[in-house]
């Protein structure tokens, strides 16, 4: 069984920066698409970015076009989410994902990480 940990976050405030951080374990993901998503109090769970198993392809949610990164490291299982130029909105629980299979469905999940952009 595979298993995502996050960590990194906490409070930052508007306009600054942070780094999230997810170690993958229990089995390779170098064959899995990594995403990252947030869900903030009272919404939906919604996806981030993601980036796919060979660095290939990228998405990024239009909000975070141009002030967020996602980047991975197959050799050390890692998945990381860089964030710039934070804003208010930004304030949610941040989860590391993980997607495979012949569908590709989004079957890991760590169990999420505080990030707190204060005004």
């Amino acid at each position: 069984q595979g298993q995502l940990v996050e960590s990194g976050g906490g409070l930052v405030q508007a306009g600054g920066s942070t780094r999230l951080f997810c170690v993958a374990s229990g089995r390779t993901f170098s064959t899995y698409n990594m995403g990252w998503f947030r869900q903030a109090p009272g919404k939906a769970r919604e996806a981030v970015v993601s980036i796919s198993w060979n660095n290939d392809i990228t998405y990024y949610q239009d909000s975070a076009k141009g002030r967020f990164t996602i980047s991975r490291d197959n050799a050390k299982n890692t998945v990381h989410l860089q964030m710039n130029s934070l804003r208010p909105e930004d304030t949610a629980v941040y989860f590391c994902a993980a997607a495979g299979g012949p569908l590709y469905l989004w079957a890991y999940w760590g169990q999420g990480i505080q990030v707190t952009v204060s005004s």
